[in-house]
């Protein structure tokens, strides 16, 4: 598999000049991916379902603006997190996480080593703020290094670095607090 960003600049380029088609290796590329930030940033299956394929669609209708000398991939996140703000904005207050896990492929002995671990988890990244929950998405389920948080969310890396600092603290808290916890 090649690294992100590899042969984006191809693929949009030929979008640009009115291949559709050619943004299909960038839809494969970042789905995954961005479907788990939307799912740990919505707790909500269906959710982040729409607030992926939103954010695709409005990449592709926004590709000219999109500025070849930036990463494609910083560019791209920034709209799906935009899109999850969004969703989690129009939900009604303390709507439920929904029990499925985001990812389809795993089989059974992987969802029953990781559903109450994960359950735990998403439980309390609900109750963190948004900025908190943000950081720790794309730090540790989206595996992006400082810099690119910081071109993703807009803020200095030393910004990001005591976010995220606050934010494991924060979560560790939450699970410390959680019925059956260690203590």
């Amino acid at each position: 598999m090649t690294e992100p960003g590899d042969d984006d600049g191809r693929w949009i380029a030929r979008c640009l000049r009115g291949d559709a088609s050619a943004f299909e290796p960038v839809v494969q590329r970042y789905q995954r991916v961005l479907f788990s930030v939307a799912y740990r940033m919505l707790g909500n299956y269906d959710d982040a379902l729409d607030a992926t394929q939103n954010a695709f669609i409005k990449a592709y209708e926004g590709l000219g603006g999109y500025d070849p000398e930036r990463r494609f991939f910083s560019w791209i996140y920034r709209i799906a997190v935009n899109e999850c703000l969004n969703a989690r904005r129009a939900r009604r207050p303390g709507e439920q996480l929904d029990e499925r896990l985001p990812d389809a492929e795993d089989g059974p002995q992987e969802i029953a080593e990781h559903g109450e671990r994960s359950a735990s988890i998403d439980a309390a990244l609900v109750k963190l703020s948004e900025e908190h929950r943000l950081v720790l998405v794309l730090r540790h389920f989206a595996d992006l290094s400082y810099g690119e948080m910081s071109d993703v969310l807009g803020i200095p890396e030393k910004t990001v670095k005591s976010r995220l600092f606050e934010a494991r603290h924060r979560l560790g808290e939450l699970l410390r607090l959680e019925p059956g916890a260690q203590r």
